[in-house]
Order: C-alpha cells, then sequence, then structure tokens
C-alpha cells in the first residue's frame, strides 16, 4: 500500500535503547518531555509498540502506564494515542464516543465516512476482542433514525469494489437522487443511504459530475438543504471523503482550530490516525484550501510540549 505518512520507520531503530531512554526520562524526581515526545513521535507504531515490549522486558513497567502518571494534559493524551496500534485506536474512539451520558456523534461520523471498508472489518474486529462487544449493536443502541441507519450500512463495509464505472448505472443513480431529493416534496433520505453507502468511490464521483449536470447543484448543496442534524454531517462527511478523504481531514483539521477555543480531541484524532497514512496529502489540501499550512496554524493555536510533539507529527512547513 501506497502510504503519505509523515512518519514512517525509523532507522537505524532499537527497541532497547529508546526503552532505556524513556525510563530514564521518567525516572525519579521530574520528567524530561523532550526525550519523551522526540522519540514516541519520530517512530512508527509497530516500532512504538516494539518499545513498549523491551520496557516492559527490561523494567518490569508498562510504558504506557508510567506514561499516564508522569505526563498530564493534552501532552499525556497525545503520547498515549500514539502508543495505541491504529485499530485499537479506532474502536477505543468510537466506544468513548458511545459511552456514557450523552454520544459524540461527530466521532463515529468521522470514522465512519473515512476509512475503508478493509479497515472498518478490522475496526469491528478489534472491537469485539478488546470489549467482548458488538460495534454495531453499541452504536444501534445509542442512535436512531436514518442516521442509525447510514452507520449500520457503512458498518457493513460492503461498498461495491472499484472496477470500471457503468455509465448507464451513474445516470439512473444520479436521476434517482435528484428524484429523492429536489424534485420531491421532502425527502427520500432512504435511497440517499443505499446510493452513497454502498456504490464505488470511482463509480460515486461519476454519480456526483452527473448530478451536477442533471440538477445545476452539487450534491453537497442538496445535501445541505434536504436533510439537516446528525445526518446531513453524516452524509457531508460520506461525499466528502469519497471526493477526497485527505480534503476532508484538512478540513476537519481546520476547523478544529479555528475560532476561539481548540477542539484538542478532534485535533489530536486526526494527527495520530493519519501520521502514517496520508498526512502529506492532508497538508497539501490544507495549503490549498485554507492559504495557510497546517504547522503555522498548530503552532499558533497550541503550546508547550504538546505543540512541540503535534510539529514533530506534522513533519514540516508547508509555506
Amino acid at each position: 500500500q501506497y502510504m503519505r505518512g509523515t512518519v514512517t520507520a525509523f532507522a537505524p531503530f532499537d527497541a532497547r535503547a529508546d526503552a532505556e531512554a524513556l525510563r530514564k526520562a521518567m525516572k525519579g524526581m521530574g520528567t524530561d518531555e523532550e526525550t519523551v515526545l522526540k522519540i514516541l513521535t519520530t517512530r512508527n507504531n509497530a516500532q512504538r509498540q516494539e518499545i513498549a515490549s523491551a520496557f516492559k522486558t527490561l523494567f518490569g513497567r508498562d510504558l504506557v502506564d508510567d506514561l499516564k502518571s508522569e505526563l498530564t494534559g493534552k501532552f499525556e493524551t497525545l503520547m498515549v494515542s500514539l502508543m495505541r496500534p491504529a485499530y485499537i485506536f479506532d474502536a477505543h474512539a468510537l466506544k468513548h464516543a458511545i459511552k456514557g451520558a450523552g454520544t459524540n456523534e461527530k466521532v463515529l461520523t468521522e470514522i465512519l465516512a473515512s476509512r475503508t471498508p478493509a479497515e472498518v472489518q478490522n475496526i469491528k474486529q478489534v472491537y469485539q476482542q478488546e470489549y467482548e462487544a458488538d460495534l454495531e449493536d453499541k452504536i444501534t443502541g445509542e442512535t436512531s433514525g436514518h442516521f442509525q441507519r447510514l452507520l449500520v450500512v457503512l458498518l457493513q463495509a460492503n461498498r461495491d469494489p472499484d472496477v470500471g464505472v457503468n455509465e448507464a448505472l451513474v445516470e439512473q443513480d444520479a436521476q434517482v437522487l435528484f428524484r429523492a431529493g429536489e424534485l420531491k416534496w421532502g425527502t427520500d433520505e432512504e435511497k440517499f443511504i443505499t446510493i452513497l453507502g454502498t456504490r464505488s468511490i470511482s463509480h460515486l464521483r461519476r454519480v456526483f459530475d452527473k448530478y451536477m449536470t442533471i440538477s445545476g447543484f452539487q450534491i453537497e448543496e442538496t445535501i445541505d438543504r434536504e436533510t439537516s442534524g446528525d445526518l446531513e454531517k453524516l452524509l457531508l462527511a460520506v461525499v466528502k471523503c469519497i471526493r477526497s478523504v485527505p480534503a476532508y481531514f484538512a478540513e476537519t483539521l481546520y476547523y478544529s482550530m479555528k475560532g476561539a477555543g481548540t477542539d484538542d480531541d478532534t485535533l489530536i484524532r486526526v494527527m495520530v490516525s493519519r501520521s502514517e497514512v496520508d498526512l502529506l496529502d492532508i497538508r497539501q489540501e490544507f495549503r490549498k484550501n485554507f492559504a495557510k499550512s497546517l504547522y503555522q496554524m498548530i503552532q499558533k493555536d497550541t503550546s508547550g510540549d504538546y505543540r512541540k510533539a503535534l510539529l514533530l507529527l506534522c513533519g514540516g512547513d508547508d509555506d
């Protein structure tokens, strides 16, 4: 798989040496945060797992527990997040999104709209192993209506494979969406859910073009007018990810930092989950769409060791 991450395997890599350096950084009075962040942001996840295992072998201690007891605040959250393998990271984020009072629809939307079918299958498996619970049951227990139905469709991870585009079906789907939305009094949400949730990516990109030709509107404008609330946000996220996952995440990062206050949970979640996948592409889209670099925005919006670590994950400035 072609990866466009900012974090890649570190060489020359020595798990024992890294484990020793981390122990030294956290032992005794005070913590040497600089060493901790330098090591954890420049090794990839597989290497971090090896470091954790060497740490336990050498010192009989759990690296994550030590990080939790030695670090605080957002910096701690970021470092602990970096220690979770990708699918466990997503499963953990989903579990917390549906745990306790109130559901965090934003997290459900972001993860299920942007992950590939294979990734969704892996997340479901890991969720079952880690929490001895069925992810779909948990999500249906906490959501309702058309929003719930589209989440369930996405959880099936049965999107058509990308194998050539059938122009007749493109035309048909575009017409169906047009009739289900703009031409109808009220909206036939089910048609949107089925088509956007199951057709292949390349097919849907053609459908969006055809839709524009038929209706004179971008599909996003129609969704905006015809739906509302959580369903609208999820449909829009699905459409944006079909057009470009990196552009979707660039926008997500931008809005996590724009205006007063920072949505640190989202900032951490995206930076960690995309650092080995497509963060270079996300940076490019960010620069193109928001007239400033991701690096500069993080620099302006965060502080301390948390900022240093995020900037290292960002991997460079695009200005």
